[in-house]
């Protein structure tokens, strides 16, 4: 008697408990990450929008929270990745490290970002003193200047390449979303990229249209991992579905 044993889209049965708990870390972290990224770039809006912010009244409580969302916003992009490794080395132990690799290198450009809006904030308090408000301006807006080309590299072409690309390619290979999602994740990823590249070349701006329209599928991708992961995957419900599909596609046993 001789059976042929067919390829399974769900993991390994003594994996399964484990890599639960992964990803739905994994997931409630994209959640957080999505959640604090939005709230943190709203919050000190006015250090990137006001030329004037520095010699102003200033908001910089409502600021130093921003930079505390993106505090959070590290440990969450770090946190996804560490949480999703053990079971994305399954499939390719390299791009499963790169994707860590990528995922740490967004949080340095990010760190970056937030130090140079906390020294506009210090150049503000201490702007009376310092006496020369022409100074005081041309210091803040080179770090202003900073910050911008810190989030097109970091939260924009880093973690396209690595959130998207990489994580798109491993998660469509590893069957842990579905494949429809997982090639959004490339393209949108591949977009985010590209669209970091014509910002470097001037063909344009960060926040024209061109811009905006070739980040939406790697928001949608993100924030459907976050649903996916937290709430689906792996999940003893799906698990049951992916088996009954897995029996009912195997094909008879035959005598040999």
């Amino acid at each position: 008697m001789s059976t042929q044993q067919q390829p399974t889209e769900h993991m390994s049965t003594e994996h399964q408990p484990a890599d639960r708990r992964r990803v739905l870390t994994a997931g409630v972290l994209f959640l957080v990450t999505f959640v604090s990224a939005i709230a943190g770039v709203q919050l000190y809006a006015p250090v990137l929008d006001d030329p004037g912010y520095v010699l102003g009244a200033g908001a910089d409580a409502r600021v130093v929270l921003g930079i505390l969302c993106e505090v959070v916003l590290i440990v969450a992009n770090l946190g996804t990745a560490l949480a999703l490794y053990p079971i994305l080395r399954r499939r390719a132990e390299g791009f499963a490290l790169a994707y860590v690799v990528a995922r740490i290198m967004e949080c340095v450009f990010i760190a970056v970002g937030m130090l140079c809006v906390l020294t506009v904030v210090t150049l503000r308090l201490r702007a009376a003193a310092l006496g020369d408000q022409e100074a005081v301006t041309v210091s803040a807006n080179p770090l202003v200047a900073l910050r911008n080309w810190t989030f097109l590299l970091g939260p924009g072409f880093v973690a396209g390449l690595g959130n998207g690309v990489l994580l798109g390619w491993l998660l469509l290979h590893s069957g842990l979303v579905p494949r429809p999602m997982a090639i959004v994740g490339i393209v949108g990823g591949s977009l985010v990229a590209l669209s970091g590249v014509g910002v470097l070349f001037g063909l344009w701006t960060q926040g024209s249209t061109v811009s905006a329209v070739a980040t939406l599928p790697e928001i949608v991708w993100e924030a459907f991992l976050g649903v996916y992961l937290t709430f689906v995957a792996l999940t003893r419900r799906q698990q049951r579905r992916r088996a009954a599909r897995v029996t009912a596609s195997s094909p008879q046993t035959s005598a040999a």
